[in-house]
C-alpha cells in the first residue's frame, strides 16, 4: 500500500518532467516559444486527450508558485524608489486598462444575449493579462529593464492589486439586491485585511528578512539558506493568499524590500531554477484546461472569438499607451504583450459559473479561449514588432538630435565597458561621439557630465547621422550578440574604411567575430581574468615576477589557441589549455634513489619528472 501511494505522484511528475523535455526543445526548433510548447504538452497529456493527467485544477494551484516566485526575482531587480516611480502608470494605465477592457468585454457579452450580470462577469474575467506569459517574452527579448517593459508591467502589477475587488465583485452579481450591503461591508473588510497584510511584508523585509540572512550565512550551509529563500517567497505568497489579494503580489513585494539587500544574489541563485521549473508547469497546466471537444464543438466560432479578443485588448491597450506618452512603437508593442489572457481568468471564470452567472458550456467557451489566446501571444508580439519596427523605427527614448555630433571616434553602447574605453579615448584629448540604446542609461550619463546621444547603432540612418562616415575608428560595446553582430556587418558593408573595434562576450562570440572579417576584437572578462589570476597567485605567496610570467605564459598559450581555433573550430586547441585533470603519479615516493645500470646518472630524475632549473 505505500508503494501505491508512492507511485502516483511520482509518475504524474515523471509526466510532467518528460513533457517538458521533450516539448522545450521542440518548440524552440521550429521557432516556436517554449512557452507555446508547453501549452501544447499540457494539451496533449491533458484530460481531454491523452488523459495522462486528469486534475487540471490542482495542477494549476500547485505551477502558481511558479508565477510566485517569477514575480519575486523581479521584485529583486527592481528597488522600491521605482516602484514608486511607476506609481503613476500603475494607478492610471493600468487602472484604465482593466476598466475599459472590462466594459468592451461586457458590451459584446451584452450584445451576445446575456444578461448584465453575467456579461459584467466575463467583462472582469477577460480583462485580465497573463503576467507570466508577458513577462517570459520580455526576459527571452532582454526588455523587461527597456521602457515598454516597465510601463507593461506595471499595467500587470496593476492587474495584481486589481483581483481583490475582483474577486469580491462577482460574487455581487449573483446576489439579490438585499445581499449586497452585506457584501460590501465584507468587501472593505477584506481591502483592510489586504492593507494589514501588505503593511506586515514590508515591516518583516525591513527589519527582519536581513538579520535573518546575516543569521543564517553564519551557519555556512547552502541548503539552510536555499530554504530559508524558499520560506521568504513561499511566507510572503501565503499572507498575501490569505489575506485575499494575489500570491505573486506578496512575492514581488518581499522581492522589492531585498533588492538592495547584501543577500540578493544568493537569493536569486537558490530561488531560479525552482522558477524555471515550475513557470513550465504553470504553462502545461494552462494547456491542460483546454477542452478539446469545446474546440472541436465551436470550430469556426472559438478561433474567431480568440482573434477578435486579442484584437479588442491589444487595440485598448495600444491607445491608452499612446495616451500616457509612449511612442508608437512602443504601444504596438505594450498592446500585443497585454493581449492575451489572464492567470486570473482562470479563478474569475469558473467563480462566475459557481455563483450561476454563467453556465457550464459558457465557462468551458471562455477558459478555451482565454487558454488559446495565451497560446496565440507569441505570435501576436512577434506582428507587432515587425508592424511596429515599419510604422515607426524609432525606439523607445528622446528624440536624438545628432547636428553637433563630430569625433574621429565612434563608441557604440556606454555600458560597463564602454564607459572605461572611452575613459582612455578623452584621457588623450581625442574627439569622441558616444551613443547608446538605452534611454536611462543616457539620461543617467548626462547627470555625470557626458554627452551621450540616444540612437540605435544597428540602424545604418543613426550611423550616418552620428558621421559613422567621418570617423577612423569604430568601438562597438554592445551587450547583445545578434545587435553587435547587426552592427559589424552594417559598418563593414557601408563603411569599410573605418577600424573595427569590437567587444566580444565570449570565446564562441569572439570567433563568430573573426570569422565575419573583424581583426580587433577583445573578450570582456578575459584581461579581468588575468588581473584576478595573477592576484590570487600572488596572494598564496607566489612572486611577483613569477607571477607576472605566467600571466605571459597564459596570455600566449590563448592566443595560439585562439589561431588555431579560427581555423579549426572552437573545440581545437584544448592541449594549450592547463586544466586541474588529475595527472597519474605513484602512489609513494620509492625507497631509493634510482639510478642507471651504468652507475652514472641523475639520481633526481624520476619518470615524467620535469627537468630542474638551472642555477642562476
Amino acid at each position: 500500500m505505500e508503494h501505491a501511494s508512492v507511485a502516483g505522484p511520482l509518475i504524474g511528475a515523471l509526466i510532467f518532467l518528460g513533457a517538458a523535455v521533450v516539448a522545450g526543445p521542440l518548440a524552440r526548433r521550429f521557432g516556436l516559444g517554449v512557452a507555446v510548447g508547453y501549452l501544447v504538452a499540457g494539451v496533449i497529456i491533458g484530460p481531454s486527450a491523452l488523459a495522462l493527467i486528469k486534475d487540471a485544477g490542482a495542477v494549476l494551484q500547485v505551477a502558481e508558485i511558479g508565477v510566485v516566485m517569477l514575480l519575486f526575482l523581479i521584485g529583486l531587480e527592481l528597488r522600491i524608489e521605482r516602484l514608486i516611480a511607476l506609481r503613476k502608470l500603475i494607478v492610471g494605465f493600468g487602472g484604465l486598462q482593466i476598466i475599459l477592457s472590462g466594459a468592451a468585454f461586457a458590451g459584446l457579452a451584452l450584445l451576445a444575449g446575456l444578461d448584465a450580470p453575467a456579461a459584467m462577469a466575463i467583462g472582469i474575467a477577460l480583462a485580465f493579462s497573463g503576467t507570466a506569459m508577458a513577462v517570459r517574452i520580455l526576459q527571452e527579448r532582454g526588455h523587461l529593464n527597456r521602457p515598454y517593459g516597465e510601463r507593461t508591467f506595471a499595467v500587470l502589477l496593476a492587474q495584481d492589486l486589481a483581483v481583490v475587488p475582483a474577486l469580491a465583485l462577482i460574487p455581487m452579481l449573483g446576489d439579490g439586491p438585499a445581499e449586497h450591503a452585506t457584501d460590501w461591508m465584507q468587501a472593505l473588510g477584506s481591502a483592510a485585511i489586504g492593507a494589514g497584510a501588505l503593511a506586515a511584508i514590508v515591516l518583516a523585509g525591513r527589519y527582519l528578512l536581513n538579520p535573518l540572512f546575516r543569521l543564517l550565512a553564519e551557519v555556512g550551509a547552502r541548503e539552510v539558506m536555499t530554504a530559508a529563500a524558499l520560506l521568504v517567497v513561499l511566507g510572503a505568497a501565503e499572507i498575501s493568499h490569505a489575506a485575499g489579494l494575489s500570491m505573486a503580489l506578496g512575492a514581488f513585494l518581499a522581492g522589492v524590500l531585498l533588492a538592495g539587500s547584501s543577500y540578493r544574489l544568493e537569493l536569486e541563485a537558490d530561488v531560479e531554477p525552482f522558477r524555471g521549473l515550475l513557470i513550465a508547469l504553470f504553462f502545461m497546466g494552462v494547456g491542460m484546461t483546454i477542452d478539446l471537444r469545446t474546440v472541436a464543438s465551436h470550430l469556426v466560432a472559438l478561433p474567431l472569438a480568440v482573434v477578435a479578443y486579442l484584437a479588442v485588448k491589444t487595440v485598448i491597450a495600444t491607445a491608452l499607451a499612446r495616451l500616457f506618452g509612449s511612442p508608437l512603437s512602443s504601444a504596438l508593442r505594450i498592446g500585443a504583450l497585454l493581449g492575451a489572457a489572464g492567470e486570473f481568468a482562470f479563478v474569475l471564470i469558473p467563480l462566475s459559473a459557481t455563483e450561476g452567472l454563467i453556465d457550464a458550456e459558457t465557462s468551458s467557451m471562455l477558459s478555451a479561449l482565454a487558454a488559446l489566446s495565451l497560446m496565440l501571444a507569441p505570435a501576436l508580439v512577434a506582428l507587432c514588432d515587425r508592424l511596429a519596427t515599419r510604422l515607426e523605427p524609432q525606439t523607445d527614448g528622446p528624440t536624438p538630435d545628432y547636428s553637433d555630433a563630430k569625433g574621429q571616434v565612434l563608441v557604440i553602447g556606454f555600458g560597463r565597458v564602454g564607459q572605461i574605453a572611452a575613459q582612455l579615448l578623452l584621457t588623450e584629448g581625442v574627439e569622441t561621439t558616444l551613443i547608446d540604446a538605452n534611454a536611462a542609461r543616457v539620461e543617467q550619463a548626462t547627470r555625470f557630465g557626458f554627452k551621450v546621444y540616444y540612437g540605435d547603432g544597428s540602424r545604418l540612418d543613426v550611423l550616418r547621422a552620428v558621421k559613422a562616415d567621418e570617423a577612423r575608428a569604430i568601438v562597438v560595446c554592445v551587450d547583445d550578440q545578434e545587435i553587435s553582430r547587426r552592427i559589424v556587418d552594417t559598418i563593414q558593408k557601408h563603411f569599410p574604411l573605418a577600424q573595427l573595434v569590437v567587444k566580444a562576450y565570449d570565446r564562441g562570440h569572439a570567433l563568430d567575430l573573426y570569422g565575419a572579417g573583424v581583426e580587433n576584437v577583445v573578450r570582456e572578462t578575459f584581461e579581468s581574468a588575468l588581473a584576478l589570476g595573477r592576484l590570487a597567485l600572488e596572494s598564496v605567496g607566489v612572486d611577483p615576477e613569477r607571477a607576472a610570467e605566467i600571466e605571459a605564459d597564459v596570455r600566449l598559450r590563448d592566443l595560439q589557441r585562439l589561431q588555431i581555433q579560427r581555423v579549426e573550430g572552437i573545440s581545437a586547441g584544448r592541449h594549450l589549455s592547463y586544466t586541474n585533470r588529475p595527472t597519474p603519479e605513484p602512489l609513494s615516493e620509492p625507497r631509493r634513489k634510482g639510478q642507471k645500470i651504468d652507475g652514472e646518472g641523475a639520481p633526481d630524475a624520476r619518470a615524467g619528472a620535469p627537468a630542474a632549473a638551472p642555477a642562476e
